[in-house]
């Protein structure tokens, strides 16, 4: 039986024909490897049989060139462990190692429009920092993280062949069926397991719903504020966004139907606004519904945290109420279990299924299957359950504290917006903050503060948004303190 080596080939090219002779030309590219970075110090080479056999030379040729490296310093031979890349590189190797490449030059360089209208990633700094009162951070030390691991390497144990290959596009059967059963007796959703189409978060869920039901151009219904990421996905489908201003009972639907009645699409946060963290009011939704029917609209509902609420029930999801399966579900599981598991799931009307199927073949063939597997089994076992009702617990123990802090800090100029719900606790600044200076000073003293106004589209109001999911009782005390403390520097006033 041929001998399988352990470790990747570099990639050597022989010509017979060329003037150089064959040992010179191995000598060149494993050097050429070794000067540019793909063999690295200490990494392990192929032994001269080995690579005689795959290139289809002569043993001594292979060791004539080894021996050359070997010579000059660029491989060592160690005891037991073959011939691997010097560790002690030639003076002049080092010198190159060391010299930034200049980048090329050539111009302005054609990408396609789409991409000119989303914001860079610099432009957000307060999201890649992890400081308190980081909004969408999680308290996975709660997490039940021995029970999953124990799941996860159970389900490893019993892999099978089959689960091997592609999996349903729909999603693992199994964990569709648990998604049903949940949504059906927590969020009053209407829904059986043909319906559910797992899918990588709900931003994947958002950008397929898009694709699936609107054209480019359509006018769409958006609330203002809103989740950027939610606005980024219909911009770069071509939606013409309609921004509509929420108040204490959630979106305006009479503002929208004055402003765009025949609009394709409306989407809302209906359990608890994001930002402002209000919920849809029963009249509200009604109305939604009726101008949704009337005009042959959609409704596109994301429900990304209503399972943490803290003075009452969870609110039954708007799609429930739905009679016409004019209402597109979004659910994920990053608030309640943790972001990087990347699992969320839509609800569709089933005469929708098979294009919304056509649509994620063209996107992707679906998601891990062993992964379901685990979370299908840590639904079904009852964990998941157990894991919901100890975290609002938690959760509700950090906001009630996030509150008493502000409100013992600042009185009644910081006042919290919205419900008793969710992760995050927005406030309004008094006039002449800005929030965008406060949130970017706020990095300097390790906090994480989310500016409100980069959420409008239009009249902005200034604020902040306080994450406390990823927070601890003990540590909002003091990260308040060193709030007031940047509020009350003069140069966050505005001129």
């Amino acid at each position: 039986m041929k001998r399988v080596p352990s470790f990747f080939l570099p990639v050597i090219a022989v010509d017979r024909r060329a003037p150089q002779s064959l040992h010179r030309q191995i000598y060149a590219a494993l050097r050429a490897a070794i000067v540019d970075g793909r063999l690295r110090p200490g990494q392990r080479i192929p032994s001269t049989r080995v690579l005689a056999s795959e290139i289809g030379v002569s043993r001594l040729t292979v060791l004539n060139a080894y021996a050359q490296l070997l010579a000059e310093g660029y491989l060592q031979s160690r005891v037991g462990a073959g011939t691997v890349v010097s560790d002690a590189l030639p003076e002049q190797l080092a010198s190159h190692l060391g010299t930034k490449v200049p980048p090329v030059r050539s111009g302005p360089r054609a990408v396609a429009n789409r991409c000119s209208g989303l914001p860079r990633r610099e432009d957000f700094p307060w999201l890649a920092h992890h400081g308190p009162f980081r909004v969408g951070e999680v308290a996975f030390d709660q997490f039940p993280i021995q029970i999953w691991s124990a799941l996860v390497a159970r389900r490893s144990r019993s892999t099978s062949l089959q689960s091997a290959h592609y999996g349903d596009l729909l999603g693992h059967k199994g964990l569709r069926q648990a998604i049903a059963d949940y949504l059906k007796i927590a969020r009053s959703v209407r829904c059986e397991p043909e319906q559910v189409l797992i899918v990588n978060g709900s931003q994947q869920a958002l950008d397929l719903t898009v694709r699936v039901l609107l054209n480019s151009g359509d006018s769409v219904w958006i609330e203002d504020p809103s989740y950027r990421l939610a606005r980024d996905v219909f911009t770069l489908n071509g939606g013409r966004l309609v921004p509509l201003p929420v108040d204490r009972e959630g979106l305006d639907v009479a503002a929208g139907i004055r402003a765009c009645p025949k609009a394709r699409a409306a989407f809302v946060t209906p359990s608890h606004q994001f930002p402002m963290g209000v919920t849809m009011s029963a009249s509200r939704r009604m109305q939604l519904l009726e101008w949704a029917q009337n005009s042959g609209a959609w409704i596109i509902e994301d429900d990304y945290d209503s399972e943490y609420r803290y003075e009452s029930q969870p609110i039954g999801a708007l799609q429930g109420l739905d009679t016409n399966s004019r209402v597109i579900y979004i659910g994920t599981f990053s608030k309640v279990l943790f972001p990087a598991l990347r699992l969320g799931y839509l609800i569709v009307p089933p005469d929708l299924v098979d294009r919304f199927l056509i649509m994620r073949r063209v996107m992707d063939l679906g998601q891990p299957t062993s992964i379901q597997e685990v979370l299908a089994e840590f639904i079904g076992e009852g964990h998941f359950a157990r894991h919901i009702r100890r975290m609002r617990e938690h959760y509700g123990e950090l906001r009630h504290c996030l509150a008493y802090n502000l409100h013992a800090a600042f009185g009644h100029i910081l006042q919290p917006l919205g419900d008793q719900a969710g992760m995050h606790l927005t406030v309004r600044l008094p006039e002449g903050y800005q929030d965008e200076t406060i949130s970017r000073m706020g990095l300097r003293h390790n906090l994480s503060l989310w500016p409100l106004s980069r959420l409008y589209m239009g009249q902005p109001h200034h604020g902040l948004i306080l994450g406390f999911g990823g927070c601890s009782v003990r540590g909002i005390p003091p990260a308040v303190r060193q709030l007031k403390t940047l509020l009350a520097a003069k140069p966050y006033r505005a001129v």
